[in-house]
C-alpha cells in the first residue's frame, strides 16, 4: 500500500457494499454478442483505400478482418488482427479508437454520423478466437539470443517477433507480473477478468521466450552485461517514475502519484481495504488524471476534482474519457496551477492552493489570483519520465538521450551498436499501448535483419 495513504480511511469504512463496487468496476464497454458484430460488420464500406488503416498505428487490416467476421470466419478475422498486433486484444480494449480508426471511418460523413464500431469488432474477433494451437508458428531456431528489458506491450511484441523468426528470447522483468501498464496501469474497468495475464500467456504459447521476474536494470541487471551475453538487446523500458510538482510539502501523508494508486487498484483483490480520500484532488490531464479521478469517484469519494493548468482544448485524454469522468461525477478545474500543499498540524495534506493561469503571447502565465480545494489527499498525474537509475551503469551511460527519453533511429537503434529501444521511453508520438506494440515489432524486425547481415558477412 502506497504509505502516504496509510492514514486514510478503507474504502469498506463507508458503507458501500462489495456488489455495488463489483458494479462500478465492471467492463466499461460489454462486449457485442455475435448478431450484433454481424450486423455492425456489414455497416463496414470495405473501403479500397481505408483510412481507418492509415490511422491505426499497427497497420491492421481493418476492413479485412471485419469482411472475415461479416463471413462468420471468427479464426480468419482474429489472425489478420494479430498478424500486425500480437496484443490486439488489449489494444481493443484501451486503444482510444474515437481519436484513430473509427475517427477515420468515412461512416462519421454519412447520414448516421456513426462510425463502424472498429474497436469492438476487433475484439469480438480477439474474444471469440478458437485455435488449436498458436497461430504463428516459431521459425528453425536461429541459434541466436536476444535480450528484452520490459514485459511491457513493447517489450512482449519484440519478443513474440523474433521468435516468429527462430530467435531465442529472455524477457527481464522488474515486477513479479508481464504485461507492464495493462497489468499495472491501466483502469480496473477497461480490462476486467485478468486479461492482460490471459494474453501474456497466449503469446508465449509461440515458444522460445523465457520470462525472469524481479529482474531491474540499474538494481541486479546492468545493460553491460546484458550486452555481452546476447546477440542484441531491446530496451521497453516504459516510464516508470512519477514527475514531481516541486512544491515544498510534496513527500507529506496524503499526496501520491496516482500510478500507484492505479497499481494497488488493479492488484486489489479485495477493493474495501484500499485507502479512500472522501475529497479528492487528481493534478493532470491525461488519461492517467482521468482514469484515477474516475475510479476514487467509483469508490465512493463524495468529492472527486481534477484540476489542470491549461484548458479543457489542451488535455491530452481524450474528449471520450473527459465524458466518462464527467458522468462519474468529477468535477473539472482549468486554467489552474499548483502552487502550495496545505498541511495540517500533524503534517498530513488537508487541500491545495492554486493560482490562476491564463495564455499570454502563446506562453502559461498566472495571474496571481489564488484559491484553495479541500482535500484528504492528492494524486499527480503530471506525466511519467525515465527512471535515471535504468541506466546507471557505464555502458547505459553511453546511450544517447533528448531530455528523459532514448534517441532511437528510424529502425528504432540506439546510439550503441546492438542494442535497440522502443515503446514510451523513446521519443516519438503519443504514449499509446498500440504505439508502443508497434516499436516492438519494428524493432524486432530490424533486429533480425541485423543479425542477417551479420551471418552473411561472416
Amino acid at each position: 500500500m502506497t504509505d502516504n495513504l496509510n492514514h486514510l480511511p478503507r474504502v469498506g469504512d463507508t458503507g458501500i457494499s462489495e456488489q455495488v463496487l463489483a458494479d462500478n468496476f465492471r467492463d466499461l464497454h460489454p462486449p457485442l454478442t455475435e448478431r450484433q458484430a454481424i450486423i455492425e460488420s456489414q455497416r463496414c464500406l470495405y473501403c479500397y483505400d481505408a483510412p481507418c488503416i492509415e490511422a491505426c498505428p499497427s497497420d491492421i487490416d481493418i476492413p479485412r478482418f471485419i469482411r472475415q467476421i461479416g463471413e462468420g470466419n471468427i479464426n480468419g478475422a482474429a489472425h489478420t488482427i494479430l498478424e500486425q498486433n500480437i496484443l490486439g486484444g488489449s489494444c481493443a480494449r484501451v486503444c482510444p479508437t474515437e481519436i484513430l480508426c473509427e475517427q477515420s471511418c468515412v461512416r462519421n460523413h454519412d447520414a448516421e454520423c456513426q462510425p463502424v464500431l472498429i474497436g469492438l469488432l476487433q475484439r469480438h474477433a480477439t474474444d471469440h478466437m478458437h485455435f488449436d494451437q498458436h497461430p504463428f508458428a516459431r521459425a528453425a531456431d536461429s541459434g541466436r539470443h536476444v535480450a528484452v528489458v520490459g514485459a511491457g506491450p513493447a517489450g512482449l511484441a519484440c519478443a513474440h517477433r523474433l521468435a516468429m523468426h527462430g530467435h531465442r528470447v529472455t524477457i527481464y522483468e522488474a515486477e513479479a507480473k508481464p504485461g507492464g501498464l495493462n497489468e499495472y496501469g491501466i483502469a480496473r474497468y477497461k480490462m476486467t477478468d485478468d486479461f492482460a495475464r490471459k494474453e501474456v500467456e497466449f503469446l508465449l504459447e509461440i515458444g522460445g521466450i523465457e520470462l525472469r521476474y524481479g529482474q531491474c536494470l540499474g538494481d541486479n541487471l546492468s545493460l553491460a552485461q546484458l550486452h555481452a551475453d546476447h546477440d542484441g538487446v531491446f530496451l521497453g523500458l516504459g516510464l516508470g517514475t512519477s514527475r514531481k510538482l516541486g512544491l515544498t510539502g510534496e513527500d507529506a501523508p496524503g499526496l501520491a502519484p496516482a500510478t500507484e494508486y492505479i497499481k494497488e487498484l488493479r492488484q486489489a483483490s479485495d477493493l474495501t481495504q484500499l485507502p479512500l480520500a472522501r475529497r479528492c484532488v487528481v493534478i493532470g490531464a491525461g488519461n492517467t488524471a482521468i482514469d484515477m479521478a474516475t475510479q476514487m469517484a467509483r469508490l465512493g469519494a463524495d468529492e472527486v476534482t481534477l484540476v489542470y493548468r491549461r484548458g479543457i482544448d489542451a488535455m491530452s485524454a481524450t474528449g471520450h474519457e473527459q465524458e466518462i469522468a464527467k458522468a462519474n461525477g468529477v468535477r473539472m478545474l482549468t486554467w489552474a496551477r499548483p502552487l502550495q500543499v496545505l498541511l495540517n498540524d500533524q503534517r498530513r495534506v488537508v487541500g491545495m492552493r492554486f493560482e490562476k493561469t491564463q495564455e499570454q503571447d502563446g506562453r502559461l502565465a498566472g495571474t496571481g489570483e489564488t484559491f484553495e480545494v479541500a482535500a484528504d489527499a492528492v494524486f499527480k498525474a503530471i506525466g511519467q519520465t525515465f527512471a535515471n537509475d535504468s541506466l546507471s551503469d557505464p555502458l547505459a551511460a553511453e546511450l544517447e538521450r533528448t531530455g528523459d527519453k532514448i534517441q532511437v533511429d528510424e529502425h528504432f537503434r540506439t546510439s550503441l551498436p546492438n542494442v535497440y529501444a522502443g515503446g514510451d521511453c523513446i521519443a516519438s508520438g503519443q504514449d499509446l499501448t498500440v504505439q508502443a506494440v508497434q516499436h516492438g515489432k519494428l524493432a524486432a524486425h530490424a533486429i533480425h535483419q541485423d543479425l542477417l547481415a551479420k551471418q552473411e558477412a561472416a
